[in-house]
């Protein structure tokens, strides 16, 4: 248990087996998760936009010449206040949560609201296999080797060591550790130095990169009620800003971290700019909006609804500056191909088939529909040239696809029109939305649909675990790195059905409707790409197995939901909006005042 702890060092031996994690999630401002794949329902769906927007390059562009003096405080707003602000325990993975903790926690590494690319934090380099930061043993085990910062510190002034990631590592492999343990499990042997540490994974793995992001103070916390002790207060920090106060109902404040080791890498300035940072906790969508309207709010990360966004934009003569990007969240439409299918005349199985719903699909259209962006990869949500890009919309190519596919499966399609049965949610308005231009789209070409809409919990429960639907829509979020994108592709491993396992398409399993070559190749790619640590190969890897997908139109992905964020440029400079889970407090340190 974790009670009061005192972890002492000791080499402790797992042979747990490494699995993707797959966490049923609701998604509001953000997806609250940190795992790298994510299930969504849409009970909470918000209504997005697709817009001409700020890109995060052209906000750091209009932002880095202003003065860059030290003090003063920003406000931001949020309509959730966190349950904790231990990232460690129950409650701790929700998003609010991440986002105060981007002020006041560090860890191995962080992900870059620019290029979205995981990079060093608390480290000096993010260990690769070209560096000598992850050999591969003779044994078939993996070792990795953190260089921790020379100057990385605590803000009571104690020097980041090795010891404190032996700490946390002891913290989550406990058993009362709530939260995703996957490659955690798999560290086989240890070793803590004064600015190093040392680890060995039982197998090769790139599930290595996302480990640690979150680092914890032995020399504070050891001795400690961990569960108890470190929720409503917080250790000292690694972050740019140290824990002050919480008045519960009302706000989050932190103020400087004096012993922060980061510096502007621009002017070599120590950072943070900012004297504190409040986090206020404001319920309603209309009172945030309001709040920040008033200017009482610096701020703000708002559902992105087209009203709200609107509503910003007016503002932007006054002084406000509205980011909106591609977030992580993509949706698909997708097929069973495994034999509960509800559809006895389903064609699913059929290469030709697929293709031809992917050519009668617009998804500019569709993604205008709920207000959500294009996309053409699920790898890269905010990539423009991915390999579904292939699927314009081509009506007359459909229609030869489709007839193709009525051969193929020896039909008189002319006498006995093909038939789909389309499922997703119909607890929101943008799903069902989608389902009536499903219904229009699949018409166009000559295809019956039957709309078959159910209650999120059944959806998300039976009939996605037993694969009972025919065909369907649903949303996933990605996280970036080659972890990130490796969790993705193990979405469509064909040895791995579920409800157990994570192909919840059934593609390529035992009983699927579809054993060929696509499936063989992709699992061969896959089988190599879980035992490749080096990310450039690794990535090679991904974008190859990405492109089987495409090609036989395994899924379609539509479109990403967006992500907005908003602040009164004209006092605050800095603010890059940062579309994943990292949110947009990721580089808090560097924001500053320009009305003082």
């Amino acid at each position: 248990m974790l009670g009061s702890v005192e972890w002492r060092p000791m080499r402790r031996i797992f042979a747990a087996l490494c699995v993707a994690s797959l966490i049923a999630s609701a998604c509001g401002n953000g997806a609250d998760s940190t795992a790298s794949t994510v299930l969504l329902p849409t009970a909470t769906d918000a209504t997005t936009t697709t817009i001409d927007s700020t890109t995060a390059s052209d906000a750091a562009t209009t932002t880095t010449e202003a003065p860059r003096t030290y003090g003063g405080t920003v406000v931001i707003a949020d309509d959730q206040e966190p349950p904790t602000l231990n990232p460690l325990v129950e409650g701790g993975d929700n998003f609010i949560v991440s986002i105060i903790g981007q002020a006041h926690l560090a860890g191995a590494f962080e992900i870059d609201g620019t290029t979205l690319d995981l990079i060093p934090e608390l480290l000096a380099d993010l260990p690769s296999a070209g560096n000598g930061g992850v050999v591969v043993n003779e044994d078939g085990s993996q070792t990795v080797r953190y260089q921790i910062r020379d100057g990385a510190t605590w803000s009571d002034g104690v020097p980041i060591t090795g010891a404190d990631f032996e700490f946390t590592l002891g913290l989550i492999l406990d058993p009362a550790y709530v939260g995703d343990t996957a490659t955690y499990t798999d560290i086989v042997d240890w070793e803590a130095g004064p600015k190093t540490f040392e680890f060995t994974i039982a197998r090769p793995t790139v599930g290595f990169e996302m480990l640690f992001p979150v680092v914890v103070p032995k020399h504070a916390v050891a001795g400690t009620d961990f569960n108890k002790d470190w929720n409503d207060k917080m250790w000292p920090a690694a972050g740019p800003f140290v824990f002050e106060e919480w008045q519960s109902g009302d706000h989050v404040r932190l103020v400087r971290n004096e012993n922060y080791w980061k510096q502007d890498a621009e002017t070599g300035d120590q950072l943070p700019y900012l004297d504190s940072v409040v986090f206020r906790f404001i319920p309603e969508t209309e009172s945030i909006i309001y709040s920040f309207t008033q200017r009482e709010v610096d701020v703000i990360q708002p559902p992105p609804a087209l009203d709200t966004i609107e509503r910003l934009r007016d503002l932007e003569s006054a002084g406000v500056e509205v980011q909106v990007r591609a977030g992580p969240v993509w949706e698909h439409l997708n097929f069973q191909f495994g034999p509960a299918n509800r559809n006895e005349d389903s064609l699913n199985q059929y290469t030709a088939f697929r293709q031809a719903i992917a050519y009668a699909m617009e998804r500019d259209v569709m993604a205008a529909l709920v207000g959500w962006q294009p996309i053409t990869s699920i790898l890269d949500p905010g990539r423009t040239d991915g390999p579904w890009e292939q699927y314009g919309y081509e009506i007359d190519r459909a229609e030869t696809l489709l007839a193709e596919a009525c051969t193929v499966a020896g039909r008189d399609c002319g006498a006995q029109p093909p038939r789909v049965v389309f499922s997703t949610t119909s607890n929101a308005d943008e799903r069902p939305r989608i389902a009536e231009y499903m219904k229009t789209a699949m018409a166009a070409i000559g295809v019956e649909t039957e709309l078959q809409l159910e209650d999120s919990g059944l959806f998300f429960g039976e009939t996605l675990d037993l694969g009972t639907w025919d065909v369907g829509w649903w949303a996933w979020v990605a996280t970036p790195g080659s972890a990130g994108s490796l969790t993705t592709l193990e979405l469509f491993d064909p040895d791995s059905p579920a409800p157990d396992g994570t192909n919840h398409y059934r593609w390529g399993t035992p009983d699927s409707s579809v054993q060929d070559d696509a499936v063989a190749r992709f699992r061969d790619v896959l089988a190599v790409a879980r035992e490749t640590v080096d990310p450039e190969e690794s990535a090679g890897l991904a974008a190859v197995a990405e492109q089987i997908l495409a090609d036989n139109a395994v899924v379609v992905p539509i479109a990403a939901r967006s992500v907005v964020g908003a602040v009164w440029a004209d006092a605050v400079a800095g603010f890059v909006m940062n579309p994943t889970q990292a949110g947009h407090t990721w580089n808090i340190e560097t924001w500053r005042r320009l009305d003082l």
